[in-house]
Parts: structure tokens; sequence; C-alpha cells
């Protein structure tokens, strides 16, 4: 083998390598992006869902003290 093929063998595979890591590259921006959107989403399930919750607690307080007021005149009846 002489010097000049031995050098395109190593050019070629040099090639080959930096074509590989370009293409892995390629592939981890599309995971980064498709993540990327999966958190997005999950963050918005995330804060709907606090939304949620919030106006469930808030259901609550206004039921425990209609409760409370109701209770409150039974009291007064059996005065």
């Amino acid at each position: 083998m002489n010097t000049t093929t031995g050098d395109i063998d190593q050019f070629q595979i040099l090639e080959e390598k930096i074509e590989g890591l370009i293409e892995k590259i390629r592939t981890l921006k599309k995971e980064k992006e498709s993540l990327a959107e999966k958190a997005q989403i999950q963050e918005e399930k995330l804060a709907d869902q606090s939304e949620q919750i919030l106006r469930l607690k808030e259901s609550r307080d206004g039921a425990k003290q209609r409760i409370i007021s109701l209770l409150e005149k039974i009291e007064q009846i059996e005065i």
C-alpha cells in the first residue's frame, strides 16, 4: 500500500466518522425538540390540574361555609 492510497483511506474513514457524527447530532436535535414539546405539554397539564385543585378547594370551602351556616340555623331553632 502506498502513502497516497493510505491517506485516501484515512480521509474516507474520517469522512464516514464525521458523517456519522452529523447524523447523530441531527437525531439528538430531533429528540431534544420532541422532549421539549412533551415537557411543554406536561407543564400545561400540570397548570390545568393546579387550577382544578384550586377550584375544588374553593368549592369545598364554600360548601363547608354553607354547612356551618346551616348548622348555626339549626342550633337557633333548638333554642
